[in-house]
């Protein structure tokens, strides 16, 4: 059967319009999406995983009574399991693991009547902002293939930037919905903590850092995809607030008159760069003009200890990844099973003692405490989602010399030597200046949001970052959508989409 040519120019939403009022075919629209994804993606490696005669029956229906039913969608191969399917986390240690049932999120994902075509690469247990793995090879970005584009769910992002599907799964535990959609030129909401579910495998996903979402070209579909999921699941220990009303209608609301602080000052990094500062610069000039009260200001945190207990605390549960993953496979892991940065930051995590751990805990609480106060006097605060445009494949991973020496200090299984020479401060300083924003809002389980505004002189795309109190979505929404409207973005597409097209 042939696909549907005009697929491009519909966002999910639309799409499934489409099918609901039965102009299109729901296995056409999943047949366009494989002609798409083999077209393009042995440029850009972000599918590792085919589901094309799942989708085509799931296409023939009967299709749920779902706001997005007949919708190709891609799933990251990360925390959300799909069953009977493969789930590897981009770790060699998982390479023939195949889960067994599917978690809440992807059951509502399905319930919603996304059809899943297919699964994305993502970088290791899902720890850097950049996709790169050892076990699927690098993912590029669309639009510039000696770039990345971004991470952890840089497979999801270069996917839809590509026009393979108008949405697709994300998580994001420091930034990994919000960096990648920035370095694609999408849409991008962190929701709040408790928002979305992470059962039945999880309770806090990184100490409650992480959250569930999609990457989305159309501020709507975010916000759909939000009604469709969000909500407590069996065994929840909290839930963020129910909001007045559904998302997708907040899209549809003027924000009012509303006080948006912003700084270009960096809270983990070192230097922002020019074609960051000019978008913040151009994006703070047009909230104004749409009549919003934009005041330079800026929580203050100690961004050097910020970043060290940070990090300490990841370091903690990459250990329990590893110690977890033992338990579940019945075989004993080896540095050979892992990548040398992710074992390097397992030996440290044995190091660091409960009472470490504890105290590195609190430190970020009582931050994101004093964040939280910041937010009673404004409704909003902006900077740039990242500290530099996307980078160039291979320019954030650990260079030949240093893998050398993890390696051999890996098969010594000397964390203590690591932690001596200070190795989680050292490897990941450049990581915090590429994402000098972003965690930050990890940690408070503030709603955050990436949004498509500036573009440089290379035709790189530049997210802003937007982030709101706790539990109010709905502001973030309303304002997106006033900018969607205000400064489209729809029409900009990389030429390798353009390229997808019939």
């Amino acid at each position: 059967m042939d696909g549907f040519p005009d697929y491009g120019k519909y966002d999910g939403l639309g799409l499934a319009e489409l099918v609901r009022r039965k102009e299109v075919q729901a296995i056409e629209l999943v047949e366009e999406a494989v002609q798409r994804i083999e077209a393009v993606n042995p440029r850009l490696n972000a599918v590792i995983h085919k589901m094309y005669d799942y989708a085509r029956k799931v296409a023939r229906g009967p299709l749920p009574d779902g706001p997005f039913a007949g919708v190709p969608f891609l799933l990251k191969d990360l925390v959300a399991a799909c069953a009977n399917e493969p789930f590897r986390m981009g770790c060699r240690f998982f390479a023939d693991n195949v889960a067994d049932h599917d978690t809440e999120l992807v059951a509502r994902f399905k319930a919603a009547g996304l059809i899943i075509v297919g699964k994305t690469n993502t970088p290791e247990l899902g720890l850097t902002p950049f996709t790169e793995p050892e076990l699927f090879g690098p993912c590029r970005n669309p639009w510039d293939p000696a770039r990345t584009p971004g991470g952890s769910s840089g497979g999801s992002a270069a996917a839809v930037a590509a026009g393979f599907v108008p949405l697709a799964h994300g998580n994001d535990g420091g930034g990994s919905i919000r960096v990648p959609a920035s370095c694609c030129g999408l849409f991008g909401l962190k929701p709040s903590r408790g928002r979305v579910p992470t059962g039945p495998d999880h309770g806090d996903l990184w100490m409650g850092f992480a959250a569930e979402h999609v990457l989305t070209r159309s501020v709507r579909d975010s916000a759909a995809v939000l009604d469709a999921v969000a909500g407590p699941d069996v065994g929840v220990s909290y839930v963020a607030p129910p909001p007045a009303r559904p998302f997708l209608e907040e899209t549809g609301e003027r924000p009012g008159r509303l006080r948006i602080a912003f700084t270009s000052t960096p809270f983990l990094g070192r230097t922002v760069h020019e074609d960051c500062l000019k978008g913040l610069e151009s994006t703070a000039k047009l909230l104004r003009e749409l009549g919003h009260e934009v005041v330079e200001a800026a929580p203050e945190i100690d961004g050097q200890a910020f970043a060290g207990a940070y990090v300490r605390v990841l370091c903690g549960d990459v250990r329990a990844d590893i110690e977890e993953a033992a338990k579940l496979t019945g075989r004993k892991p080896t540095p050979e099973d892992f990548e040398p940065g992710t074992w390097a930051f397992g030996l440290i995590g044995r190091q660091i003692t409960a009472a470490e751990s504890a105290m590195c805990l609190r430190f970020l609480q009582r931050t994101a405490r004093r964040i939280g106060r910041f937010f009673e006097d404004y409704d909003l605060l902006l900077t740039p989602t990242l500290g530099a445009p996307p980078l160039r494949i291979g320019e954030l991973a650990l260079k030949r010399a240093e893998l050398l020496i993890l390696s051999a200090v890996n098969k010594l299984g000397a964390g203590k030597v690591l932690r001596a020479l200070r190795a989680p401060d050292t490897s990941t300083r450049k990581t915090f200046d590429f994402m000098p924003y972003t965690p930050v809002f990890n940690v408070t389980g503030q709603p955050a949001m990436s949004v498509p505004l500036h573009w440089n002189t290379e035709g790189l795309p530049i997210g802003m970052h937007f982030a709101g109190r706790y539990g109010d979505e709905a502001t973030l929404l309303r304002v997106a959508a006033q900018l969607e409207q205000a400064r489209p973005w729809w029409e900009k597409t990389p030429p390798i989409a353009s390229a997808n097209s019939h």
